[in-house]
């Protein structure tokens, strides 16, 4: 499995990666099962976030003897600073970990303020003082906090919807993030099951050689090219 560079993390992330929202529909241990045959072929990053129900007990069960192994990265909605760090000491708990290689705050419509001694930003530096997460950075669905995201310089990742379906506003939002050294993760790869050629999906993502794109996964689905 081909991996790069996430940003100005240094993360070393497999191409094709692990988007773990929707583990939530399945049992323990098909997610297990279903985690640990991507892991097998390959598939080193998973992505989950506090609010997705059991996705991290589900990540902890699976990987807990192979910690360091895989890149995790989870995120929270707490708009304070008690709050991050209450949600990032639960995902640690969940996920059997001491650590969470890359925090994010999940889809804020306001960019959460550096300047607040007592807002988000601050809980995550302080989780980060404590070795609690290595990096930060943020999800969005609106393209101008996105791109606000980006000319601020406070993350070292974004997370968005792209696929084949996107336009050029999503393009220049790819390429602002790499002249920023910023990672950026492709949610919605498949446009939510609106696309069901993985095939040409995979193609598409593999023009785009800065992006990660982390494929919701719920069940096994073959193909000639990996597991989707």
């Amino acid at each position: 499995m081909d991996k790069i560079r996430l940003g100005r993390t240094e993360l070393m992330v497999s191409k094709t990666s692990f988007g773990a929202l929707p583990i939530q529909r399945i049992s323990k241990q098909a997610a297990v099962d279903l985690m640990r045959l991507a892991f097998d072929n390959g598939v080193n990053y998973y992505d989950t976030a506090n609010a997705y129900s059991d996705s991290e007990e589900k990540i902890g069960e699976a990987f807990h003897s192979v910690r360091d192994q895989i890149v995790i990265s989870t995120k929270s909605m707490a708009k304070t600073k008690e709050g991050v760090l209450e949600h990032i000491e639960k995902s640690l708990r969940s996920m059997r970990t001491d650590y969470v290689d890359l925090f994010q705050f999940h889809n804020p419509a306001i960019l959460p303020n550096p300047e607040d001694p007592d807002g988000a930003y601050a809980g995550a530096v302080e989780a980060q003082k404590r070795g609690y997460i290595r990096h930060i950075g943020i999800t969005n669905h609106r393209l101008d906090v996105a791109f606000k995201a980006v000319e601020s310089g406070d993350f070292a990742t974004m997370q968005f919807p792209f696929s084949y379906l996107s336009g050029q506003g999503e393009v220049d939002l790819i390429a602002k993030c790499k002249e920023a050294d910023m990672g950026f993760i492709a949610m919605k790869g498949l446009a939510g099951g609106l696309l069901t050629n993985s095939r040409a999906c995979y193609v598409f993502m593999q023009q785009h050689p800065t992006v990660v794109p982390i494929w919701g996964c719920n069940g096994k689905r073959k193909w000639s090219n990996g597991w989707l």
